[in-house]
């Protein structure tokens, strides 16, 4: 799926969205943001795990899971959260707010203006092939899985190399 077309001066007072380095189109920080800030909410239709998997066999990269029974879609025009890209090294996390019932893209540590917004997708091993990382963290795992399979993903690389 090709990188959704950005509205002219697509972003909020805390954020704007537009080419990135890492993958099409990124989030970039307004100006300078503290820890704890939601900067936007990640918005989408609400659908069951089964039409999650079709979609996003059917190339939808924009899909997150919001409990057991349920994922959201962010694959809409307004979903500004959804440039938001993915890095071994995050400045930011997808948190939901259970007591509204939304999922806020919120910073964990101090960002600098111009400084790219990235989150860890959370990816599990399985078709990690497939999600090659670009992030250029220091730490990079060379996939995007999540934090806790990165370990697990690098003794399986050593094991192959020899």
């Amino acid at each position: 799926m090709s990188a959704p077309e950005i509205p002219v001066e697509m972003g909020n007072d805390f954020v704007v969205a537009r080419g990135s380095a890492i993958h099409g189109h990124g989030l970039y920080a307004r100006r300078a943001l503290a820890a704890g800030e939601v900067l936007a909410e990640y918005v989408g239709e609400r659908i069951s795990k089964a039409e999650a998997d079709r979609r996003c066999r059917e190339g939808n990269p924009f899909i997150v899971a919001l409990d057991e029974a349920t994922d959201l879609d962010g694959n809409m025009p307004d979903n500004l959260a959804r440039f938001a890209n993915h890095s071994c090294q995050p400045n930011c996390e997808l948190v939901h707010d259970e007591d509204c019932d939304r999922l806020e893209l919120t910073t964990v540590r101090g960002i600098e203006p111009g400084e790219e917004i990235t989150f860890d997708y959370g990816y599990d091993l399985a078709g990690h092939l497939e999600h090659p990382c670009r992030c250029g963290a220091v730490a990079c795992a060379g996939f995007i899985v999540a934090a806790e399979f990165r370990g697990q993903l690098r003794q399986m690389r050593e094991a192959a190399a020899g």
